[in-house]
């Protein structure tokens, strides 16, 4: 329990933010699952909107914070390297 004010604060907005983190790194993970299914299936154009629709997801968890830049590069550049394997 919170002592001072400031710190009960603290504490409301830690909860606030920690669900609106763990719902984004959820969407996360799910776009980057049907993503990776879409490249398995070998449908090159589903393959694309779900990729695009990953990239997107990972953009704006990017810029809120919630993942690391190099790590979105790092995921964009292998899901672009399977795409482009795709025929």
């Amino acid at each position: 329990m919170a002592n001072t004010p400031s710190a009960a604060k603290r504490a409301r907005q830690t909860e606030r933010r920690t669900l609106i983190n763990r719902r984004t790194m959820t969407s996360v993970k799910n776009q980057l699952k049907a993503a990776r299914e879409a490249l398995k299936s070998g449908n090159k154009a589903t393959a694309l909107v779900a990729a695009n629709s990953f990239v997107s997801t990972l953009d704006k968890a990017v810029k809120t914070g919630d993942v690391h830049r190099n790590t979105a590069n790092r995921h964009k550049s292998s899901i672009g390297k399977a795409l482009a394997g795709l025929n």
